[in-house]
């Protein structure tokens, strides 16, 4: 197995040094309200104006808008040989991080969401005056990101019952609030009600796997996979390889029991989880008889065409973040 110390050796090698006078192109998510944009765009001009550092903050009323207007603006950071950067939630973060892959220019994060999974993992401060000042003198680092059918997912990607769960929980916070509180209720809520099982084919290594789950859940994070207790995705994530996990066909009250293990950290010492690591895996479904599905990434639900593509991107992206041993300390 790949030890983190080998891990940080590699990517200390493959980091990329920041010019002291790139400027930040920053592509914000308004969704969470007006008043955090406005925050948000304080501390950028006192920190960013101290360090004598030129941004540009743009911000999307229209979430319809949000991956367009990341394109943009990624290609005005290549063209001025800056860095693009991502501020809110994990969804807001991968449509951003994705323009930034595609065209080819670092990527940068201020985490402004509920659960922060990504910048988490890679060490970065949820604190947004720590992770402004830390644009101004971090690295570049190459980290491994997902595809399925062309979209990227930066922490999880899913179908069946858990973009249903994602789908409850987005109605919950707009009663409610965004909390982490709120998003547990509400899948518990969705557990307990009926659902229905998939019977899906998945292609691994010239091999087929013929599965029936109420959920598949391909994971991108090694935080995520250590706090639900999964040490096989665990492993597989510290070589670039993401997971897909699938519980067996059980009841409402066993889901709620599995999810409870989860929640404890234990999910690996269930006997009603499946787990298989990859570079590339193909899922259809056992019936023809739909052709699209729905599939969420990174907490954000669309359609997809079957067959389902997930594999780990060809070429990394280039991420400003602590260094390797500072990151590993700073993850919780």
């Amino acid at each position: 197995m790949t030890t983190t110390a080998t891990l940080d050796t590699r990517a200390e090698s493959a980091s990329r040094e920041i010019a002291r006078d790139a400027p930040f192109f920053i592509v914000m998510n308004a969704g969470s309200g007006r008043k955090q944009a406005d925050e948000t765009r304080t501390v950028l001009e006192r920190e960013l104006g101290a360090a004598g550092r030129r941004f540009e903050l743009r911000i999307v009323d229209d979430p319809r808008r949000l991956a367009s207007i990341a394109r943009e603006t990624a290609e005005q950071a290549r063209a001025q040989h800056g860095v693009l950067v991502g501020a809110g939630g994990d969804g807001t973060l991968c449509a951003v991080a994705q323009a930034a892959l595609e065209a080819g220019v670092p990527f940068a994060v201020l985490p402004r969401g509920t659960f922060n999974y990504f910048s988490r993992d890679h060490g970065i401060s949820a604190d947004l005056v720590e992770s402004t000042r830390l644009l101004t003198h971090a690295r570049a680092y190459p980290v491994s990101t997902g595809f399925v059918n062309g979209r990227m997912f930066l922490v999880n990607a899913s179908l069946g019952l858990y973009p249903k769960l994602l789908e409850d929980r987005e109605t919950y916070k707009r009663q409610f609030g965004r909390s982490r509180i709120v998003a547990l209720w509400s899948a518990l809520f969705t557990l307990l009600r009926p659902h229905r099982h998939l019977r899906l084919h998945i292609g691994h290594e010239g091999q087929t796997h013929e599965i029936r789950s109420s959920t598949l859940f391909v994971g991108n994070n090694r935080l995520q996979m250590e706090q639900i207790g999964m040490p096989e995705a665990t492993r597989g994530l510290e070589q670039g390889l993401p997971a897909a996990i699938a519980p067996r066909p059980i009841g409402r009250l066993a889901h709620l029991f599995l999810m409870l293990r989860g929640a404890a950290g234990r999910l690996a010492d269930s006997e009603h989880v499946q787990c298989i690591t990859f570079d590339h895996i193909t899922v259809t479904r056992a019936s023809r008889k739909r052709r699209r599905v729905k599939i969420a990434t990174d907490g954000e639900v669309a359609w997809l065409d079957m067959p389902l593509e997930f594999r780990v991107s060809d070429q990394p992206l280039l991420l400003l973040k602590p260094e390797p041993a500072v990151a590993e300390a700073n993850r919780s």
